[in-house]
């Protein structure tokens, strides 16, 4: 029986076939993963809608749901066409079955009680991309993955797979990680043993992420425990079909090295596993290595099948891809779980964001992922996607939609997305709340008042939710980031306003005297916690923290659900983290307190208050705050370089037992060997100017210099002072002769490691008197 039904993603109603009384057809001589195919549209339809569709060799006379392959056409493509009251879904080979199978689940509309499917509707389709993939490790160095049992792997595998996924890259017993975690339900080996096989069981390819990391292996003794160490796991697992090695992160080990030993490791692969390949990245090398890397290639081993981009690789995906012989493809590994600190961090992420999310938040980026992908996909064989946990849940889905038509419409992919995992009536207002919450990051925080619009549409979808849609964990991960999200937003313009009035009572100290005016304002500051804003959204933040604890064991906290380190996405732990300069302030109240005498204390305070003045004719930039940045020199559009190769970067460094300012835990940041530039135009022909500055961020090792118009050296190299301080130098007169002044910092060229290179805080342009001629 055929009925009208209407979707705000439609202009106009639509005819829906009835299924409810339908069967499923499938010939006798199915194989095994053809058969695990149907199963899956079986199982996935009973759960939604409570009805288990029979499934028989013959049609029947109602309505059917006919499966077959066709072994023609191209690899894992499928038809699926709806015809009167028969849908065929004809798969071109088996795994065109099952992807087949996947997207006639992300149509169709169901509820408990009820399937329909959209009468007419029709669709021919192939990947564009071959190769399509996540990588899943259970290890404790995630958020979430180390809880897991293997019915939860299995479900997520075949989630995955309904969306048009085809590779898994697990991750071996031994890698950068603690031996062990509380959450393991089982030991690791026989979990990554069961994850093959899972794997298997649906038909997809089985990738290793396998980091090498003995002390040297240029001893033949470490070549010797690696390669037994290995064939243990690769003699125990059920299907492998490739292995990756990253030449660093982690692991660190010169090519000249690791090179002949992973010749020995493919030819011990090739044992257990004949077809499998062997797969590594140059990541971490610095030019010295690169070289050496580049040099090996250009033999063209044999034993080697590819080359994979990753994070830490000091050049771009293009450059590799004119370096590397063409006879190696190429395989993107993109760090899609990471928001901060990251291969492709977020775009001038707020502050407060920064400090609180952190690096691992529950992250829905399409618009970024969709950039990154048309930017890298050019140049690659496809992909397999760097993830820790399920937080990157969403962006996995938006990987695998581009993969499969990299001209699809993100609005669509997040539509089946909600339909599917979150339920037909939502679909259109769960796929639009899901743009929202990476709106939430676009901008100053305080400015960006659609925040509170998102979070007000999640309530109303969790007041109109089902006590079993609120129990999903997809459902509970989209709420989590709105509540806390807006409760951030709250606290930032809250705290705000009260360092404004800290800062205008000590203005007031030369009437009521320097004591009471740092005692009153340090009151003012105290407050935050004695009178706290939106604490029913902090509440409810709380609530849905356990909730999902107990739905997908996300470990949102390190004390409540033993997560391995805060910067693992426990982010409940800095839910109240301060977003003002309140602890720093009051260590300078502290300071100022102690002066012996009245007139040294209001020197103190006007010092603090007038920090960042520059003096008449200067320039002060807070570089790690996108709207004070005017004389940062930005690059390209994110679109244009995602991963900020050559345009510096807004981040944020918080170094344990350090109380910084705000305007210290930022900064603008530059990667590898690209330079950190600020542009002065239009000054004074006569004047002369000095420049103070604060290297703040990360505790690196490396030198930095500073030059003036490409060559007048401002000071040369040497490394951040430590405890961080302000330097302060003269710039050359002929630099600023022209009224215009370039200022370069580098980092000493050709190193290794992270790639985060210049991390520049604070900067003053000031006039200085001019020496006598």
């Amino acid at each position: 029986m055929n009925r009208f039904f209407t979707s705000l993603a439609l202009t106009a109603p639509l005819i829906a076939l009835d299924l409810k009384q339908a069967m499923v057809t499938a010939p006798a001589g199915f194989s095994a993963r053809e058969k695990k195919a149907v199963q899956v549209l079986v199982e996935e339809v009973e759960k939604r809608s409570q009805i288990r569709w029979p499934v028989a060799t013959q049609p029947p006379a109602g309505p059917v749901i006919a499966v077959s392959n066709t072994n023609r056409g191209p690899k894992e493509g499928y038809t699926i066409a709806v015809e009167g009251n028969r849908i065929r879904v004809e798969g071109n080979d088996a795994r065109g079955v099952l992807f087949g199978i996947g997207h006639l689940l992300r149509v169709l509309r169901m509820e408990r009680g009820m399937i329909e499917a959209p009468d007419g509707f029709r669709v021919t389709t192939a990947p564009k991309v071959a190769m399509r993939g996540h990588q899943l490790g259970y290890r404790p160095k995630t958020n979430s993955y180390d809880g897991w049992t293997l019915a939860m792997w299995d479900q997520y595998i075949r989630e995955l797979a309904v969306f048009g996924t085809n590779a898994i890259e697990l991750i071996p017993p031994r890698s950068d990680d603690d031996d062990d975690s509380p959450h393991f339900p089982l030991p690791k080996m026989e979990t990554m043993t069961g994850m093959s096989k899972i794997c298997d069981e649906y038909g997809l390819d089985v990738w290793i992420w396998y980091p090498a990391l003995d002390p040297d292996y240029g001893q033949q003794k470490d070549v010797d425990f690696a390669l037994k160490e290995w064939a243990e796991v690769f003699r125990k697992l059920p299907r492998i079909d490739a292995v990756f090695v990253p030449g660093g992160d982690p692991g660190h080990t010169h090519p000249k090295f690791l090179m002949p030993m992973l010749e020995k490791q493919a030819a011990s692969l090739r044992r257990f596993h004949p077809k499998s390949q062997m797969w590594v990245a140059p990541q971490g090398f610095s030019t010295e290595w690169l070289t050496e890397f580049y040099s090996i290639l250009r033999t063209e081993p044999k034993w080697l099948d590819g080359v994979v981009f990753g994070p830490q690789i000091r050049v771009s995906l293009a450059d590799l891809r004119a370096k590397v012989p063409a006879r190696y493809p190429i395989r993107h590994y993109p760090d899609i779980t990471h928001s901060l600190r990251a291969q492709y961090a977020v775009p001038n992420w707020d502050f407060a964001y920064q400090v609180t999310l952190q690096r691992e938040p529950i992250n829905p980026r399409p618009v970024d992922q969709r950039h990154i992908f048309r930017h890298t996909n050019q140049h690659t064989a496809g992909f397999i996607t760097y993830s820790e946990g399920c937080n990157d849940d969403v962006n996995k889905i938006i990987w695998s939609g581009l993969g499969w038509d990299p001209g699809a419409d993100l609005g669509a992919i997040l539509r089946e997305y909600s339909r599917f995992f979150i339920g037909h009536r939502f679909s259109e207002g769960f796929a639009q709340g899901l743009f929202g919450l990476e709106r939430n990051w676009r901008g100053p925080l305080t400015a960006n008042e659609s925040v509170y619009t998102t979070l007000r549409q999640f309530q109303k979808m969790d007041h109109e939710a089902t006590p079993a849609l609120q129990q999903n964990w997809r459902f509970q991960q989209a709420q989590y980031r709105a509540h806390y999200d807006a409760y951030v937003r709250a606290r930032l313009i809250h705290e705000t306003a009260l360092e404004d009035r800290a800062r205008e009572k000590l203005r007031s100290a030369g009437e009521l005297g320097s004591k009471l005016a740092l005692q009153q304002a340090e009151a003012i500051l105290d407050s935050a916690v004695t009178h706290r804003v939106a604490a029913d959204w902090r509440a409810r933040t709380v609530e849905l923290a356990e909730a999902l604890f107990q739905s997908i064991r996300m470990q949102l906290s390190v004390p409540f659900y033993k997560a391995i380190a805060v910067g693992r996405g426990a982010n409940l732990d800095l839910i109240d983290t301060p977003l003002n300069n309140k602890v720093w302030l009051k260590l300078q109240f502290d300071q100022i307190r102690a002066m012996p005498s009245e007139a040294q204390r209001m020197a103190g305070i006007h010092s603090l208050l007038d920090w960042d003045n520059p003096g008449p004719g200067g320039f002060y930039d807070d570089l790690g705050n996108p709207s004070r940045q005017p004389h940062l020199v930005r690059g390209k559009p994110y679109p244009d370089d995602p991963a900020h190769l050559v345009s510096p970067l807004s981040a944020a460094t918080q170094r344990p037992n350090e109380q910084w300012p705000v305007f210290w835990q930022t900064h603008a940041e530059s990667r590898d060997d690209s330079p950190l530039e600020l542009h002065y135009p239009g000054l004074g022909r006569e004047s002369c100017y000095k420049i103070r500055i604060t290297y703040a961020g990360e505790a690196a090792p490396f030198d930095f210099r500073l030059l003036a118009d490409g060559g007048a050296e401002v000071h040369g190299w040497r490394k951040k002072p430590v405890p961080v301080s302000q330097l302060e130098f003269d710039i050359p007169r002929e630099a600023t002769a022209d009224g215009d002044l370039r200022l370069r910092f580098e980092r000493r060229p050709g190193e290794g490691g992270a790639g985060r290179a210049v991390q520049l805080a604070e900067a003053w342009l000031m006039l200085r008197a001019c020496p006598s001629r």
